[in-house]
């Protein structure tokens, strides 16, 4: 992409809220559950999305907002779609419970396999690039590795549903948030685990009675949020014990039972979430005030994120499959 390349070889600098639509794609016949932008810098200007309607989509959302290739591997809704960290290839799995491991380029599974649940979360290891972890309705997470096909290490948990993954820095220690709620007590809501072991490191991490449907990691400093179906973002420490930031809460967006994803800018002074009413949402990271919102989609906004790169574009995608891009 012409348009990224100037940014190549510079330092990211402070990253701007986007104010006008630039892209909007809609060729998803069914809600978008999960966007990413492809991490090789290079590559940048491509975008993946894994939707309800059972297919797994790459777009130019840069230069021409243009869907390049739909893989349709599935036979029913993708959940989750993650680029490899070589951006030549997609992982994805859904409702089906099936995995798949895509050429980007072929179109072609380079790996297949069928789980014994429906998969909700799937995440690369950070430094180990043939491993990933794969988890959904079901007590158990799963680390595979593609180069074997096989499952590398399980880790039990008394739940009923894994709701999402998030590695922490270097990998050794990795978050599920699960759906394990009940009215007398809230733990295991967010399970820290050791992933060589696979022993639990915690699960007494948050302790109030709402799930937290997405978790993300600040980008610069030791610290993650969880978002919460209370309607508003937690804020923890990456290391142990993980406590929580009572004096920060982010609150103002709406969850209320759909999958909303939040994420930090690539600077870490931003924190952006979808918002079951349509609208996007940014926070001052320190301050945890509203900067502004945006009135993105009619329906659900499950996903905003920043580019890694540009400093000001953002992609958002709705529970009607539509796809925006702002700056």
């Amino acid at each position: 992409s012409e348009l990224i390349k100037p940014y190549l070889g510079s330092k990211y600098k402070s990253t701007e809220v986007p104010r006008s639509l630039i892209f909007y794609m809609s060729k998803h016949s069914g809600p978008v559950n999960e966007i990413q932008w492809c991490p090789v810098w290079e590559q940048s200007h491509l975008l993946l999305s894994a939707s309800m309607d059972k297919t797994v989509k790459v777009w130019d959302a840069v230069d021409t907002g243009c869907c390049l290739k739909t893989y349709s591997c599935h036979s029913s809704a993708v959940r989750a779609a993650r680029w490899s960290s070589c951006g030549r290839r997609i992982l994805s799995g859904g409702f089906d419970s099936t995995l798949h491991l895509t050429d980007v380029e072929t179109g072609k599974q380079i790996f297949s396999s069928k789980t014994e649940f429906r998969i909700s979360a799937l995440k690369f290891h950070p430094t180990e690039s043939n491993i990933f972890l794969c988890g959904g309705f079901s007590p158990e997470v799963k680390a595979w590795d593609v180069r074997t096909s096989k499952v590398l290490r399980v880790y039990k948990a008394a739940v009923q549903q894994t709701l999402d993954i998030l590695f922490l820095p270097e990998g050794r220690e990795f978050l599920t948030s699960t759906d394990a709620v009940s009215r007398d007590s809230a733990d295991r809501t967010i399970i820290a685990w050791d992933f060589q072991s696979a022993a639990k490191i915690s699960n007494q991490i948050f302790h109030e009675r709402y799930t937290c449907p997405s978790l993300a990691l600040h980008p610069r400093e030791s610290m993650f949020v969880a978002q919460t179906n209370g309607n508003y973002m937690a804020l923890f420490s990456a290391q142990r014990p993980y406590r929580i930031n009572k004096k920060k809460r982010y609150e103002g967006h709406k969850v209320e039972g759909f999958a909303v994803g939040c994420e930090f800018s690539p600077d870490g002074t931003l924190l952006v979430t979808g918002s079951s009413d349509g609208k996007v949402f940014f926070y001052n990271y320190h301050t945890s005030r509203i900067i502004r919102t945006l009135s993105a989609h009619k329906e659900a906004c499950v996903s905003a994120i920043f580019h890694p790169v540009l400093p000001s574009l953002l992609a958002t995608c709705d529970w009607t499959g539509e796809i925006k891009i702002w700056q």
